[in-house]
């Protein structure tokens, strides 16, 4: 690249920017600040209308104005001639000489007109996705964007102005995304980097819906590793750049690419169908290749979930330091089993195996559970362990004496009817198919129930049928993958 353009010089004066203020201070508003490539990469995505005379384009959250200054680079050099009004929101005042120097030289160099807007983008306009209300906001040709990655409290001023989206405490980049879709045009397009945790789990589920009201993914890029993605940040969070389009007709494809850093060198490109990975439910598969679009179709065929199948997946009861008072390492009289992750081993639960605090002394309701037959899952795995979903089978038989037990909330936990039904849905969560789904839709280490509760399953009859079959057998992967095969092809 030309060391004089437009966005050599942004990104030269963005890397001053960032030495002067240390990395915790910039922590502390979310600001993470993205490459030259992959600004240069985002741009690339627009589709461009050059029969249009204007293009109004936003950068809410701007910081340095890089985003902005890639796109309008790339709308020049591809030969738009166009008039190109850029607007840019940012709340941090120790940016916005940065912000202010790099829109001069693209006015100058590049012939835009540009706004700058010191407040907050959320606060600025009134949000409503009711069809009764009639204030439309300010509409943008060209939304690109790298949000403020931060977690706020459910009763703070942005959660409380759109609370259509929010559900429990929210993060601000998705309420970020979920104004760009208001402020967008019909027909456009708005382009984001995001983290991944929004494609599933009950806390995005608003917001989720509100997106698939409006709009459509027509492009999704994942990054193979997570510490590469922004220039001398120290950034562990799994990040996507997405591509919507505010159309209400689904395209037949979403085109994907893949690429291990953020230096875009090796970029892998493929499409998969809308439908494989936009699911019914709204959960948003992030594949990368040919097999795992297989496994999604493999178990997307199913037709139940555990919800109705009444086998619904819940979180351990107990939590450690809050209740420290009726927890007993040695039984005495009155004392129940209460069971840890470390008690799942080789797909059956040991207990006790002389650890700490392996019995609880109570009669409170709210810390006891039924002793029946359940099946046992870890919530939490190591990034490097090869399973994600570890299991094991608990029957009451085996701790007869006891009325009832206790779970700490490390673990969950499937309440089963019987003994079969325990070894069936052993089956489909210790199986590679069911591990593979699981780490396709989420990419963290800690096992959803929300998620887990609305995966296609087989139906309850099919499930204890399932388990039948296994009875008898070592519990290994192997036989559950047999087992699986026969049922779900």
């Amino acid at each position: 690249m030309d060391s004089h353009s437009a966005l050599n010089i942004a990104y030269n004066v963005t890397s001053a920017f960032m030495e002067s203020i240390p990395k915790k201070e910039r922590k502390k508003y979310g600001q993470f600040f993205t490459s030259r490539k992959t600004a240069e990469f985002m741009a690339s995505l627009f589709s461009i209308d050059f029969s249009k005379p204007a293009l109004k384009l936003l950068d809410a959250g701007a910081g340095t104005g890089l985003l902005a200054a890639a796109l309008v680079e790339r709308l020049r050099n591809s030969g738009y001639e166009g008039e190109i009004s850029v607007i840019c929101y940012e709340s941090d005042v120790r940016v916005l000489p940065t912000l202010a120097e790099n829109m001069e030289n693209l006015k100058k160099s590049l012939c835009i007109r540009y706004d700058i807007r010191n407040y907050n983008y959320i606060l600025s306009q009134s949000f409503s996705d009711s069809d009764m209300f009639s204030a439309v906001g300010e509409q943008y040709d060209m939304i690109i964007g790298n949000p403020p990655y931060l977690k706020i409290s459910k009763d703070a001023p942005e959660a409380l102005t759109m609370p259509e989206v929010c559900h429990g405490a929210p993060n601000l980049y998705f309420l970020f995304w979920a104004m760009g879709i208001h402020n967008l045009k019909e027909g456009e397009e708005l382009v984001y980097i995001i983290p991944r945790s929004w494609t599933s789990g009950a806390y995005f589920e608003h917001f989720r819906k509100y997106l698939f009201k409006h709009c459509v993914i027509t492009n999704i890029h994942i990054f193979g590793s997570r510490d590469k993605v922004f220039d001398g940040e120290s950034v562990l969070q799994e990040t996507m750049i997405v591509k919507i389009k505010k159309v209400t007709k689904k395209p037949r494809y979403v085109e994907m690419t893949s690429s291990e850093t953020s230096d875009f060198s090796a970029v892998r490109h493929y499409q998969v169908d809308y439908d494989t990975i936009v699911a019914p439910n709204q959960f948003v598969f992030l594949v990368t290749s040919e097999k795992e679009a297989k496994i999604l179709s493999r178990v997307n065929s199913q037709k139940n979930t555990l919800e109705s199948d009444q086998l619904r997946m819940r979180t351990g009861i107990i939590v450690d330091f809050r209740t420290r008072e009726v927890l007993r390492d040695n039984e005495e009289d009155g004392t129940y089993p209460l069971f840890y992750s470390h008690h799942i081993k080789d797909g059956k639960v040991s207990w006790p195996v002389g650890r700490e605090a392996e019995y609880i002394a109570t009669d409170h309701a709210g810390y006891l559970q039924e002793n029946t037959d359940y099946l046992f899952v870890k919530r939490f795995t190591a990034k490097e362990e090869k399973r994600r979903l570890q299991c094991g089978i608990y029957l009451k038989k085996e701790h007869q004496k006891y009325k009832y037990i206790s779970t700490q909330n490390k673990i969950n936990y499937i309440k089963c009817d019987n003994p079969e039904i325990a070894y069936g849905l052993f089956v489909i969560l210790n199986s590679t198919l069911y591990d593979s789904y699981y780490r396709i839709l989420n990419g963290s280490t800690q096992v959803n129930s929300t998620e887990i509760n609305l995966m296609p399953v087989p139906s309850k009859d099919e499930i204890q049928q399932m388990g039948r079959e296994l009875i008898g057998m070592e519990l290994t992967e192997q036989n559950c993958n047999s087992i699986i095969d026969r049922w779900i092809r």
